[in-house]
């Protein structure tokens, strides 16, 4: 889908983090697209990236539209450097109401025994722990304006098998921590809720697949196509604005529905 272009304001006056904000290349993966359409909504974002380059494009897209936005570097799967951006954000804006652990990497590919476990550990620790070291740092903030959202980005490979162990478990891991999150501070009005995305096309994906690879994913889905960093991004928008206030807890696919489908029918839209 294009860039949206009508706004409405649906984060006016929030303060969000974004981690993996940046992109590889001038495309939009799927943090730089979330910081840019929540800036377009009304928020002030902090723009997570472990290079200031690739925030850098994210910033001037943000705020050569009138937005407002700063860059926060580090590595999110160090504690210390979580609670800086977090109190880096609280200083700058007055307060926190969004959080979206957004910060992914593949990785550690194969079957088990050609994975290293220092590649396992690295996959756990970005997909992860940087979620969990995040959100420690940055709920009590987020309770403190009254509640507020935190939106996890999963993947498909979390729900259903992907063929990569590390990366499917980091995954899945995410979906488990999301209904931890929201069962613990539901009181506390911090809505928790994850994102799955499958077959979404980013520069990322770009470096990984070839054309016939993609010809594959746009068949098995019932929906006919990838989806793209803004099909994510409009999901994200949504669970973190007030029209999901009761909504918490809960795993929202974005994938054309390729989690629905059962082998056989797989089989018969790949060959239609």
């Amino acid at each position: 889908m294009p860039s949206p272009k009508v706004f409405h304001e649906r984060l006016s006056g929030k303060v969000a983090i974004v981690t993996g904000a940046g992109s590889l290349g001038h495309g939009f993966g799927t943090g730089k697209a979330i910081a840019c359409l929540f800036a377009a909504e009304g928020a002030s974002v902090c723009l997570v990236d472990q290079q200031h380059e690739r925030a850098a494009e994210t910033l001037t897209l943000i705020t050569d539209a009138g937005g407002q936005a700063f860059i926060s570097t580090g590595d999110v799967t160090d504690s210390a450097v979580c609670a800086r951006i977090v109190d880096e954000t609280v200083e700058r804006y007055g307060g926190l109401d969004i959080l979206v652990n957004n910060v992914g990497i593949s990785g550690a590919p194969g079957r088990l025994e050609d994975i290293d476990e220092a590649s396992w550990d690295r996959v756990i620790d970005v997909n992860l722990k940087s979620a969990f070291l995040m959100s420690r740092s940055a709920v009590p903030k987020i309770v403190a304006r009254g509640g507020g959202a935190i939106v996890n980005i999963s993947s498909v490979a979390g729900i259903r098998s992907h063929g990569s162990a590390a990366y499917g478990s980091s995954k899945a891991g995410m979906v488990a921590f999301t209904r931890e999150l929201a069962v613990m501070y539901g009181r506390d009005f911090v809505r928790a809720n994850a994102i799955a995305p499958g077959h979404i096309f980013t520069p990322m994906v770009e470096s990984m697949l070839n054309e016939k690879a993609r010809e594959r994913r746009r068949k098995i889905a019932p929906l006919p196509l990838e989806g793209d960093a803004w099909d994510v991004a409009a999901a994200a928008l949504f669970l973190a604005s007030d029209e999901s206030r009761f909504i918490t807890g809960t795993c929202l696919p974005v994938d054309g529905g390729v989690t629905e489908i059962a082998a056989l029918a797989a089989y018969d839209l790949v060959q239609q």
